[in-house]
């Protein structure tokens, strides 16, 4: 018996397990289709011929070189990303050490320039339209497009460039008076 067989025996019997109920019918159709679905995945069998074996394979997630220059710890990281995965996350797995904080492409923790190749960022919040043009981008919500080679930034220096125009006015001056008159509120 393949893997393929063992995994579509094992849901079977798991579909059957289900308790006898009005909705028996409703989890028969549910476990058929959880079957035929398994049975596609990466094994070349097509559910629209009944089993039969096709020449559709599994699609294959292209592979990008990701080269990495640690400014601040004067290492450079080579590694291979499939393009679908977050280039901080297949790194950690690869036990490679890169800057980062939220993880969620909201601060400039992991932000990198990329000195050739393309990332792709939907979802990069903490770097702004015009940086990403200026090729700014954030590791921890980027996937690589093409062959990559980027330099970490000093966070601060990305954080101002991101935000400073809107403190552009100069070191806020403490008002104690003010001050006082808030804590007595409290």
């Amino acid at each position: 018996m393949t893997a393929a067989s063992a995994s579509i025996a094992s849901l079977w019997s798991l579909s059957t397990s289900f308790p006898a109920n009005k909705n028996k019918k409703k989890n028969e159709n549910i476990a058929s289709r959880v079957i035929c679905r398994s049975s596609q995945v990466g094994t070349g069998v097509d559910a629209q011929t009944n089993g039969a074996s096709s020449a559709v394979a599994a699609p294959q997630v292209r592979m990008h070189k990701v080269t990495v220059h640690d400014t601040k710890r004067g290492v450079v990281h080579h590694f291979q990303v499939p393009e679908d995965e977050y280039i901080l996350h297949y790194a950690e797995s690869q036990d490679i050490t890169l800057p980062f904080a939220c993880r969620h492409g909201c601060c400039t923790s992991c932000a990198v320039r990329i000195k050739s190749g393309e990332i792709r960022q939907p979802e990069a919040l903490g770097i702004s339209a015009e940086l990403k043009a200026k090729g700014y981008a954030l590791l921890c919500v980027g996937y690589p497009s093409s062959d990559l080679v980027v330099e970490t930034q000093d966070e601060d220096e990305v954080y101002w460039l991101q935000f400073g125009r809107y403190f552009a006015r100069g070191p806020i001056e403490r008002d104690d008076y003010a001050l006082e008159l808030a804590m007595a509120d409290e």
